[in-house]
């Protein structure tokens, strides 16, 4: 994660080749010196191991809705994200008692809290971020049963009963075992990677807003789901979403 000179605004990389079974990217947010910056978390399934400057490490939960964020002028984040199957493993813990939460690291893992101390270089962090993410998942390797489960909720159509059956668990026990290492459940699960979906597709064609065509694109039953479900998910219309988006 080079992070010299970066420029304003959102950057992402992809994991090293060694973490990418566990980790989906790594990224890092600057603000502009001169404004502090409004922004809107969306659900994703992930959960992100943060260092902010000034602040130190935390842990942001898999949300369920829209988090809005305001970050100071000048003010530096760095993000590792860990995909849906791994981030109750490698912190060690049930994710669903981070659902929706913000937690400091110093709650969770005392010692790596302490090595990513607020003043620390951004340089020195990153590093440090790749370092600590790569000792949490040796220590805790993603679900292999929800990996795949994650893998297969990505089709709209797919019903949790066969999924679980196709992975090998009951229905109840890929539940739990959804809820420990996503922070929910695979239907919830479901509904957020669809609605991903709908994302990068306007983010991939914003010139193109045809709503009831990129519904049923996206695995919508129709114009109206998608807009209940980014109600629910983002806290804006679909049209209102793609604006915030664009700008």
């Amino acid at each position: 994660m080079d992070v010299r000179a970066l420029p304003p605004g959102y950057t992402e990389w992809p994991a090293p080749a060694a973490l990418r079974h566990a980790v989906a990217c790594a990224w890092a947010q600057v603000t502009d010196s001169s404004a502090e910056r409004a922004g809107l978390v969306l659900p994703d399934g992930c959960t992100d191991l943060i260092w902010e400057q000034g602040r130190g490490a935390y842990v942001a939960g898999p949300d369920t809705g829209p988090v809005a964020t305001t970050m100071a002028a000048g003010t530096v984040v760095l993000g590792v994200r860990l995909r849906p199957s791994a981030g109750g493993p490698a912190l060690g813990i049930p994710l669903s008692e981070l659902r929706d939460l913000r937690a400091d690291l110093a709650d969770l893992r005392p010692a790596q809290a302490r090595q990513l101390t607020a003043a620390l270089d951004p340089e020195v962090a990153a590093a440090q971020m790749l370092d600590m993410t790569a000792a949490l998942v040796a220590d805790g390797a993603p679900d292999p049963e929800v990996t795949w489960a994650a893998r297969l909720l990505r089709d709209p159509a797919a019903r949790a009963e066969d999924v679980a059956a196709e992975v090998g668990l009951s229905l109840r026990q890929l539940r739990r075992r959804c809820q420990a290492a996503v922070g929910y459940g695979p239907k919830t699960l479901q509904r957020v990677l669809r609605f991903r979906r709908f994302v990068a597709r306007v983010d991939a064609r914003p010139d193109v807003l045809d709503l009831a065509a990129i519904a049923a694109e996206t695995g919508y039953a129709d114009q109206a789901h998608l807009t209940r479900e980014c109600g629910r998910l983002a806290g804006l219309t679909p049209a209102a979403l793609a604006r915030q988006r664009a700008a």
